[in-house]
């Protein structure tokens, strides 16, 4: 009796692997690819008031009427520094248009001024970098880095990214807030 023959594996792990490899790239894209949340959803978010890097307070109540950008970043975090020109452009970009944003350093200890003054002088920071108050400080320390929030123009959270910003999807989601009334 011959043998009877086997089925080639090799397409098998093939068909796995890519299988694997979009459910990988649709999960990390997702959450940055999903909409805003419709307007009648959204929840207003508290007056926050930050401890800025160079002294005084940023406070959002300071900002209603824009939209605002909101980025928790750390100057240890590698993606963090890889969002930059993305952020970077995004922000010259739509800045003159409404939006305004801060930069929420996470880092930690007595050198974080320091570090972080460093960090904004090196990648040329235009906007105001603040630092977690006892407010936010406990709830911020349980998100990863980065993670930005979008507030539309009342100060309402029209989306959080988490991980490393996709430009178009940022640029597109800053477009449709600024044109909001």
């Amino acid at each position: 009796m011959p043998p009877t023959p086997q089925p080639d594996r090799r397409w098998l792990l093939l068909f796995l692997f890519a299988a694997l490899l979009l459910g990988a790239s649709h999960w990390r894209v997702s959450g940055q690819a999903a909409g805003l949340i419709p307007v009648a959803r959204r929840e207003p978010t508290p007056n926050l008031v930050l401890p800025q890097l160079n002294g005084g307070q940023w406070s959002l109540a300071d900002h209603r009427g824009q939209v605002v950008l909101l980025n928790f970043w750390a100057t240890w975090c590698e993606p963090c520094r890889d969002e930059l020109p993305d952020l970077l452009a995004v922000i010259r970009q739509a800045g003159p248009r409404g939006l305004t944003a801060v930069g929420v350093s996470m880092d930690q200890g007595p050198s974080a001024p320091a570090l972080v003054r460093q960090f904004a002088a090196q990648y040329r920071l235009p906007y105001p970098i603040a630092f977690p108050n006892a407010t936010i400080g406990a709830a911020a320390q349980g998100i990863g880095v980065p993670t930005t929030v979008l507030l539309d123009r009342q100060g309402r959270r029209a989306k959080t990214y988490v991980g490393e910003l996709d430009r178009v999807t940022l640029a597109r989601d800053v477009a449709t807030l600024l044109a909001e009334p």
